[in-house]
């Protein structure tokens, strides 16, 4: 099974990370790989056969050190704190989560909104975020920034993961008038559509990254990858609209 390589410098080596492609499980028809082949979709709820997903999450498993800790997502800004899967008895419904446990892995779900994952730079704490454009304009970096800082955590690095891309994401003037909050650097993150009026393309990394300087967060990796334009590698909602679900990792070794 491949992963994705995440380049993170300063990243703590009692770390660990992952973030799961498209291809090496077993869902056949739309959450199949790029080539009809078996897909790794990680996802209960988007129609797949639940015995195929059952099967690739026992596959993700078996590079972790524990169960991942899932959580339903909503796009909201609640942040809970991640445990061993063994003392969960329900399904959390947040849109992040963070830890200090030793084992306990943060995982958050995607195809398209973007995976933010956060870790203190000695390594005491760790955190997941869901960054769809309605999560973020709402403040879940910041919960979950002021989460870690509560957990003890003080000079924090985050990696952007796999989301769609800015020459992919359109949106409407709605999106920019919900980043309001941020102040005049946010219309770098919008570009206007000469033939499309009222149409932008917005910059999900650039707006992650606003946030988290925002809150004192200012070494920042990743953001560099599109799920909408890299089928061979990921799952879009957007491009596919039926389709599975990456799933990407933090937890403290």
């Amino acid at each position: 099974m491949r992963t994705l390589e995440i380049h993170w410098p300063g990243l703590p080596e009692g770390v660990g990370v992952l973030s799961t492609l498209r291809s090496g499980g077993v869902s056949m028809g739309a959450y199949a790989d790029a080539q009809g082949k078996g897909g790794l979709n990680l996802g209960t709820h988007v129609g797949d056969v639940p015995e195929a997903v059952v099967k690739n999450r026992a596959l993700l498993r078996s590079l972790l050190p524990n169960e991942p800790m899932w959580l339903e997502q909503v796009h909201g800004t609640q942040v809970v704190q991640a445990h061993h899967v063994s003392l969960q008895k329900t399904v959390p419904r947040a849109d992040a989560s963070t830890a200090t446990t030793p084992g306990a892995v943060c995982t958050i779900m995607t195809a398209d909104c973007m995976p933010v994952l956060l870790a203190d730079a000695s390594g005491v704490a760790v955190g997941a975020a869901h960054a769809g454009w309605r999560g973020l304009a709402n403040g879940v970096l910041e919960q979950s920034v002021k989460h870690l800082r509560e957990s003890g955590a003080e000079e924090i690095l985050a990696w952007l993961g796999p989301g769609i891309g800015p020459e992919s994401f359109e949106v409407g003037e709605e999106v920019l008038a919900a980043f309001a909050h941020l102040g005049p650097a946010t219309n770098q993150a919008f570009v206007a559509m000469e033939d499309k009026p009222g149409k932008y393309l917005g910059n999900l990394p650039l707006l992650a990254r606003l946030a988290l300087k925002s809150v004192g967060v200012h070494q920042v990796a990743g953001g560099d990858r599109c799920t909408l334009s890299e089928p061979a590698e990921f799952y879009s909602f957007r491009r596919d609209r039926i389709t599975g679900r990456m799933a990407t990792m933090i937890w403290i070794r």
